[in-house]
Parts: structure tokens; sequence; C-alpha cells
């Protein structure tokens, strides 16, 4: 239970770093840049069924219009063998890189794992598309590819963003910048994350209330579908489209994109009380028994405690920093092992045993304090309302043994 809970946060940071990745070589030289008239596309692919492949993909396409080579600048690669790769990915401090690639060896592996692949085509005068393709052939050169990483902040699908912002004068942030529908980091990872429950588990434990806050367009383009409906309602500054034309390169052949969902708290209240009513009554009549099953759920809030803890204080994930689900998922759990294992053996569970429980319980009891307190709190409903019933059960029922 515990390595399935922890395993499931640390394989979220994980899909989230490797979302919009390609996976594919890097040994190549960057190709030539098209000398003739030019055409500038956003290429948005869907979602994969692979987990890293969940968040779809992105990259810019330069094409020359006299003879069709078009070329992909995609901001979606790492070097998993570089020294210290695994620590720089445990710390949140990875690096990224621009690489260019002919289109077609580009969309070889999405062809093959049949994901949707569009590209919109964008209308840009000459002047801008030489000038974004010159900046991207610069960015793409081996001593300016790398870039820091931030799975929200700073991805592939950011990077196109502000490209192309670049190429526009700003006017693309001017247009999208100020309007929202309401999502927020946590919602849209939850959502691409669904069809995996242990991944978007991970996530909705492991981010914190910095990931709640709700999003300009602007900052909701970090998924790259997100972006590409963005582009398509985006207007020059004489009102025509930013978007000329839309193609479709590859058709989607698997699951397609994880709609929007509420996701009420009551059903999640509902199992929170059955389980509060299940550990009263086994407090009265198999003690022993609720003494080993709370002690698995006290080793496993415990260890994932312990991991948060960990995000917030030991590394740049500060998407993870000041958890409130700490207060749910309790690394001073950890404290009521041994008075669990004395209970499941039949005996006292020792002095300290009866305190321990009250300040996991009061501490439990605080995550739904806040909500009162904060003036902006953590979207953790659902997770209060399942563990808070329980951990004042475990308190009631375990507290005179």
């Amino acid at each position: 239970m515990a390595n399935k809970a922890m395993r499931a946060v640390l394989a979220a940071l994980l899909a989230l770093a490797g979302a919009w990745l390609p996976q594919r070589a890097l040994a190549q030289d960057a190709p030539a840049l098209p000398a003739g008239a030019l055409r500038i596309g956003v290429m948005t692919m869907q979602p994969g069924e692979i987990f890293w492949e969940r968040f779809g993909h992105d990259a810019i396409v330069v094409e020359d219009t006299a003879t069709g080579a078009a070329l992909s600048y995609n901001y979606g690669f790492f070097d998993p063998g570089e020294p210290g790769f695994l620590g720089r990915f445990v710390r949140g401090e990875m690096q990224y890189m621009l690489v260019a690639l002919p289109l077609e060896q580009d969309l070889a592996t999405y062809r093959e794992e049949g994901r949707g692949v569009t590209v919109q085509w964008l209308d840009l005068s000459p002047a801008q598309a030489r000038a974004l393709a010159d900046a991207l052939a610069e960015a793409a050169r081996p001593e300016n590819a790398r870039y820091r990483y931030d799975y929200f902040t700073a991805n592939c699908a950011t990077k196109v963003r502000d490209a192309l912002d670049a190429a526009l004068g700003g006017r693309l942030h001017h247009d999208i910048a100020g309007r929202s529908r309401g999502n927020t980091y946590r919602s849209e990872a939850v959502r691409l994350a669904s069809p995996a429950p242990w991944m978007w588990l991970g996530f909705d434990i492991g981010l914190s209330r910095n990931a709640d806050r709700q999003l300009s367009r602007w900052e909701e383009a970090f998924v790259p579908m997100r972006l590409a409906d963005s582009l398509g309602e985006a207007r020059l500054a004489d009102g025509r489209p930013l978007v000329a034309s839309k193609q479709v390169l590859l058709p989607h052949r698997i699951a397609p994109e994880p709609p929007e969902r509420p996701r009420p708290w009551w059903p999640w209240l509902l199992w929170g009380l059955a389980l509060a009513a299940a550990a009263l009554l086994l407090a009265r009549r198999a003690p022993r028994a609720l003494g080993a099953a709370a002690g698995l759920f006290w080793l496993g809030s415990g260890l994932l405690g312990a991991l948060m803890l960990f995000l917030w204080l030991g590394t740049e994930h500060r998407f993870a920093w000041a958890n409130e689900n700490l207060l749910l998922f309790d690394p001073l759990a950890l404290l009521l092992l041994p008075g669990a294992w004395r209970l499941a053996g039949g005996r006292a569970p020792g002095a300290w045993f009866r305190r321990a429980l009250a300040a996991v319980a009061a501490l439990a009891a605080a995550a739904l304090l806040l909500k009162w307190v904060l003036l902006f709190s953590q979207a953790n409903e659902p997770w209060i309302a399942l563990l808070l019933p329980l951990h004042l059960a475990l308190y009631a029922g375990l507290r005179r043994r």
C-alpha cells in the first residue's frame, strides 16, 4: 500500500516531466533552414496511451513553400543518459532542449502510436515568418538549445507559445492573457491523467494549493491542445484570424482526449463515513483486526507524507510545496506503528500511543479548519471528506485501548 502510494506521486511527476516527449535519439545535426518563402505552422499531437504521452505534444513547423520541405522545431527532448540526470529529475532541476528535425521524421513515432496530429498554418507576414524561423534556428544550436524545464510553466507547449508571441510582437499574450475558462493546473493534470487511476491519484495527492489558482488562457496553454484552441480564436492586429487554415496530418486512432467532468466531494464523504463506521465496529468486536488494518493505513499515510515533505523541503518542485494533504497523510502516523503492532497482538498499545493518536486526528481536523481560516486554500475537499471521518473514528475507537 505504501509503495503504491509513493509510486503514484513519483510517477505523476515523471509523467509531467515526460508528457511532451517524443523519446527519440538526439545524436543528429540540425537540418539547414529553407532559403525560400516560408510558411509557419503549429503542430499538435493528441494524447497517447502510455503515461508520459497523456498530455499531448506540439512543435513549430517551418515549411519551404516552393519545395514543400519542412522542419519541425521540437522543444521536448532530453538526454536520460547524461551524468546526474536522475538526481536533477528528483530535485526538479531538469534540462530540456530544442531539436530541429525533418517533419516526416518527427511524425513517424506518432503514426506508429496511432496518435492524431494536426497543424495550424498561421497567417504571418513574410518578415514575421522569416524572423521566427531564424530565431528558432539560432535557439536550436547546441550551445543554445537547453532550457530549464518546468512541467507547468516551461514545457514544450509554453516554449512554442512564447516563440509565437515574440514573433507577433506580444500580440498573442495581449489577446488571450485577459481571459479564463476557470481551469487550474490541478484540474488539467487530473483530467488528462484520468485514464490511469494511479496517475491522477498521484497528481491530486501530490499537488499543493500552488496548483489551484485559476489560469488565464495564456497560462493554460501549458497543455498543447489548449494552446491550439487559443490559437484558433486569436486575432491579428487588423482583425484577421491568426490561423489561416488547419490540416490533419495523421488521423487519431486511439481513445480521445478525456473530457471535462465535475468532481463532486459527496461520494468521497460516503466512502469516508463507511470506512469510519467499519472502524468503529471493529473497535468493539475485533480490536486486533482493527489494529492490523490501522497499522497498514498509518504506514501508507506516513510514508506518503514523508515523500510530500521531501518534495517541499528538499526539491524545486514548487507546485508540491506546502501541500495541505500533509495534514491527512501525516508523517506522524509512523509513530503509531508500534502501538498498532501491539494492538494486533492483543496487547496494550503503549504510553505514547494515545497522544500520538490525538495529534494525528487533530491535524486531520485542521485540514478542514483551513477552509475557513485561509482565503485561498487547497482544492482537497474530496480527500478531507474521505480521510477525516476515518482519522476521527480511529481516535474514538482506539484511544481507550
